[in-house]
């Protein structure tokens, strides 16, 4: 039998064994040297941070802010600053009458003006003016020279003619010229109340200028609509605003014409493009085949439109370009024309005119050179669509009121023409009726006579000159007239925002020179509007009689009052006086530095930047950096206490 092996013995039950840990040594006690370098470290840092980092923080960080006018800011956005109104010299020459009854002729007629006028920013100056070295001839009634031509509103000559006659008014086509035919017996006497001839050349100078009166009209009216303080300002800037002969009782101030209604002057001015001093002229030809490949542009402009560029050129500059694009149809989106067995042509809907323009395919540039870019396309239709008309145009019509059946004007870009050359005489006569017509190899200037006459129409109306009257100076004056009214209503805007938007953001910066361009505009504003207002109070203080001295007239013509005998150097030399070129050229410069201040690129970058945006610059770079400071300044505070609670103690 195997051994036993004895059990193992059990384990005792061992004692709980308590460990002591031994006690833990406290760090030996600062020395006051210790202590008292501890409080110089920390004060120290605090003395860096408050005496050298805060200054340089509140250094670089500070947001300067050029002093700005702004009261006199918004004393011209509010219109207080300028009371725009439209007094235009009107120069009578009678050399055939007596003085007394040339004098009395005047005084009737401007009477009756003055009842045919309901619109008092715009009212027309009567004054008498006598022939050249005093003659009495007839023959040399036009006194006035080209220089004085150029800046008078409108000369009238009255001619006399055969006895009985009606007065006949002849307008000429390329000078501010009115040509009165009138006859001996209607002559007003010195004694009479009213003359037919009196109140005959009112009404002809009434309806001369009567669309240039609804124009601005429309252009008051709507500036004090876009101002939104000049409905909430007071009395006294309500009488004085620009726009408060037009906002304050506009039914009764605002000229009524069935001709020149609010629709179509407002149709009128809002498809001229914006004003710039310089515009690029694109003049395309279109084709969808490979013929023309030529045309007679250089030639054809020089003719027939380079006359009319060089009279613009003192409104604004214009550059020129051509081209000649082959295989160019018309957009996809444009239904196919459609055959018309009434007037054997092909027609396009009216509907389809919109999408016409291939802007996809064809090259035609938006600007060059930084000027806007006015684009005038002929298009010539392939054999195929020839002729091809607009559908619902007649025969001499025209589309939106201008061209022909064969164009229309596209609003704030161009203008388009559809040219339908007859075809070589040659192949016109062994043209068989179902083959499409040949079409022209070249486009001659004889041609491009009649697109280019279009084309110059559509140029006035993209300019924003008015239709009438048919002479073109004073549609180019009454031009000159309405495009300083728009930028000094534009600059005065502008500069308004600017005040407005400088109170609104106390944190955004002024640099040095939005300051500059402010004063630079507000230079400019009141040359503009002492060259386009003339001064009311000047003729008040006249000794000599004037028929309405509450009505604005101008500082170098108010010498002068109505009915009032002045020589022809006289004359010149006040119609001189009287720049629309001038106030253009100052409206022009007020409202370009007025918007270089409004949108300096340092400006406008802080406009959208909030206070959120800072707070999330600062504290990660705040945070690491000032909290232990922080909390050992509270420290060192809270040492200082105890300690000194304990001596107290």
């Amino acid at each position: 039998m195997p051994d036993q092996v004895p059990d193992s013995p059990k384990p005792e039950a061992q004692d709980d064994i308590l460990i002591i840990s031994p006690p833990r040594k406290k760090p030996p006690p600062e020395t006051p040297e210790h202590t008292r370098r501890r409080l110089l470290i920390i004060l120290s840092f605090w003395a860096i941070i408050v005496f050298l980092g805060l200054p340089i923080w509140r250094w670089t960080t500070s947001i300067y802010r050029a002093k700005l006018p702004l009261q006199q800011m918004m004393d011209w956005a509010e219109g207080r600053a300028c009371k725009l109104e439209f007094p235009l010299q009107i120069y009578i020459q009678a050399p055939n009458l007596q003085e007394s009854e040339a004098q009395h002729l005047v005084r009737l007629t401007q009477h009756a003006l003055d009842d045919l006028n309901d619109f008092s920013a715009h009212h027309l100056r009567l004054q008498l003016a006598e022939a050249a070295n005093g003659t009495t001839n007839s023959d040399q009634a036009g006194y006035v020279s080209s220089d004085g031509l150029e800046d008078a509103g409108l000369v009238v000559k009255l001619i006399p003619g055969e006895s009985g006659t009606t007065p006949q008014a002849i307008l000429e086509a390329h000078s501010p010229t009115l040509n009165v035919v009138y006859s001996p017996n209607q002559a007003p006497s010195i004694s009479s109340t009213a003359s037919p001839l009196a109140s005959f050349l009112a009404v002809q100078l009434q309806d001369i200028f009567a669309e240039e009166q609804a124009m601005i009209a429309y252009v008051l009216s709507k500036q004090s609509t876009n101002n939104p303080s000049s409905s909430t300002s007071g009395s006294t800037s309500s009488s004085n605003s620009p726009t408060a002969s037009s906002s304050n009782g506009r039914s009764s101030n605002r000229p009524a014409s069935s001709e020149t209604t609010t629709a179509d002057v407002s149709r009128r001015i809002t498809r001229a493009a914006k004003y710039a001093p310089t515009y690029h002229l694109t003049f395309s030809l279109f084709t969808p085949h490979a013929e023309p490949s030529s045309w007679a542009i250089d030639s054809a402009i020089r003719n027939h439109l380079q006359p009319l560029l060089q009279t613009l050129s003192a409104i604004s500059n214009f550059t020129i370009d051509t081209q000649v694009q082959l295989y160019a149809k018309f957009s996809p989106s444009v239904r196919e024309p459609e055959f018309e067995n009434a007037t054997q042509s092909w027609t396009l809907r009216r509907d389809d005119l919109a999408g016409f323009i291939n802007a996809a395919e064809w090259p035609l540039s938006p600007s060059i050179g930084g000027a806007p870019t006015l684009n005038f396309v002929l298009y010539v239709p392939g054999p195929e669509h020839s002729p091809l008309t607009i559908a619902g145009t007649a025969e001499g019509g025209s589309n939106n009121g201008h061209g022909n059946g064969n164009s229309w004007l596209v609003p704030q870009w161009g203008s388009v023409f559809i040219l339908n050359p007859p075809p070589p005489q040659s192949q016109e006569q062994e043209q068989q009726p179902e083959q499409p017509l040949p079409t022209q190899h070249h486009l001659t200037e004889e041609l491009l006579h009649e697109p280019l006459q279009v084309f110059s129409t559509h140029l006035l109306a993209l300019l924003g000159a008015p239709r009438s009257p048919t002479s073109l100076p004073l549609r180019l004056l009454t031009l000159t007239r309405l495009r300083c009214a728009t930028l000094l209503l534009s600059a005065s805007s502008t500069l308004g925002a600017l005040a407005r938007l400088t109170h609104a953001l106390p944190s955004i910066s002024i640099p040095p020179s939005v300051a500059t361009h402010v004063e630079q505009a507000m230079d400019h504003l009141p040359a503009t509007c002492h060259l386009l207002v003339q001064d009311n109070d000047h003729n008040q203080n006249q000794n000599k009689p004037v028929l309405s001295p509450t009505t604005a007239s101008s500082k170098t013509s108010s010498s002068s009052s109505i009915g009032t005998k002045t020589g022809s150097g006289n004359l010149l030399k006040m119609m001189k006086k009287n720049h629309p070129k001038d106030a253009l050229r100052h409206a022009r410069l007020a409202e370009h530095h007025a918007e270089l201040a409004f949108f300096d690129k340092s400006m406008v970058g802080q406009v959208y930047f909030p206070d959120e945006h800072k707070v999330a610059v600062y504290l990660p770079l705040l945070g690491p950096v000032g909290v232990p400071l922080v909390v050992a300044l509270v420290k060192e505070v809270k040492r200082i206490w105890i300690r000194y609670r304990g001596r107290e103690s």
